[in-house]
């Protein structure tokens, strides 16, 4: 967690002093949800009114301090987010889908074939398979998801992007390099790299995942099943900015995304979806804490070497039921993300 700048770092009211040299509890910093003083060092001051607020009892929780100002439930104005209007013409320049009305039946056609193809081969295989997600079949359904995400894009100032992005600045193409991986990487299989792109082929047509962003006051943007998922489902690849990890370690993100463990820190690498980003970084993480956080998790976030280039995908971990939330372990191997108080 960042270092907290100083209108963060609230007295413990214990050892709060006042004028006659006593100590006071009344002169402390309480947090105006739960009331306590406690963990002075992760209590938020509200620039508008001086009133203090623990990172973990905010809802959505906070992970780090926020850079520049920040304005409790006191005095936001933070209001549900605008719908992203459900216009076709509007969500296909929003997503830059490209579709062809005259093949469009025949490339639904060849979807399905496909489709069939790859469960066989799962079938007929001892090892496990990826399989790519199926979209809803009615368009409207899918016209309602993408509008869902669009809302969330938006919301958040993110710009969609469905790969890794490269920019002037931060870490360049050629820095993403798997053999750099502290013990190694494993390689995605062509079988798995072919269901991979076809998935990415579907996004680019608009037949999105069928996965609805949805807003919710304890856990922010959160992304739910709109129909039922199989186990071993390509989610989405997590995508977003690429940069080395030493330039963001005082980053007040909540969804950077360990990209490459490099044995020399120095060239560890993160996604970074605050300008860039798709579905991926609204799915939430567990509290890997408690017995009832690690049931929730349906998902499991794995790295790839695909092509000499290191990706993570998000992956079903077990059959998925239509209107369950999607949740996945935010630490995996690492152990360093502060999950204690996630809902």
């Amino acid at each position: 967690m960042v270092a907290l700048r100083k209108r963060t770092r609230a007295i413990k009211p214990e050892m709060a002093i006042d004028n006659s040299g006593s100590e006071s509890e009344n002169d402390g910093v309480r947090c105006e949800e739960c009331g306590s003083g406690h963990s002075p060092a992760e209590l938020l001051l509200c620039d508008g009114c001086d009133k203090g607020y623990h990172l973990f009892c905010l809802r959505p929780i906070l992970v780090n301090v926020p850079k520049g100002s920040w304005f409790g439930p006191c005095c936001s104005k933070q209001k549900k987010p605008k719908s992203f209007p459900l216009i076709q013409t509007k969500i296909v320049d929003f997503f830059r889908i490209q579709r062809n009305a005259e093949v469009s039946e025949k490339i639904n056609q060849d979807n399905r074939k496909r489709r069939r193809r790859a469960s066989g081969l799962v079938m007929s295989k001892k090892r496990r398979r990826m399989l790519p997600y199926s979209p809803s079949e009615d368009p409207a359904v899918r016209l309602k998801q993408m509008a869902s995400l669009a809302t969330a894009l938006t919301a958040t100032g993110t710009e969609f992007s469905n790969k890794l992005t490269y920019r002037p600045g931060m870490a360049p193409r050629h820095a993403n390099c798997p053999d750099y991986e502290h013990g190694g990487m494993q390689v995605l299989s062509k079988e798995d790299f072919e269901t991979l792109t076809f998935c990415k082929s579907m996004m680019e047509r608009g037949e999105c995942p069928p996965l609805t962003v949805v807003f919710d006051p304890q856990e922010g943007f959160t992304v739910e099943a709109d129909k039922l998922i199989k186990d071993w489902t390509i989610i989405t690849e997590y995508t977003g900015d690429v940069d080395y990890l030493k330039n963001r370690e005082n980053d007040d993100g909540d969804s950077i995304m360990t990209l490459l463990s490099a044995a020399d820190p120095s060239k560890s690498l993160v996604i970074c979806p605050d300008n860039y980003g798709n579905i991926a970084r609204y799915i939430n993480g567990i509290n890997n804490h408690t017995p009832e956080g690690r049931k929730k998790q349906n998902l499991k976030c794995v790295r790839f070497d695909v092509n000499g280039e290191s990706r993570v995908l998000l992956i079903a971990n077990r059959d998925i039921p239509k209107g369950e939330r999607l949740y996945y372990d935010y630490n995996a191997h690492e152990n360093e993300y502060p999950t204690e108080h996630f809902v």
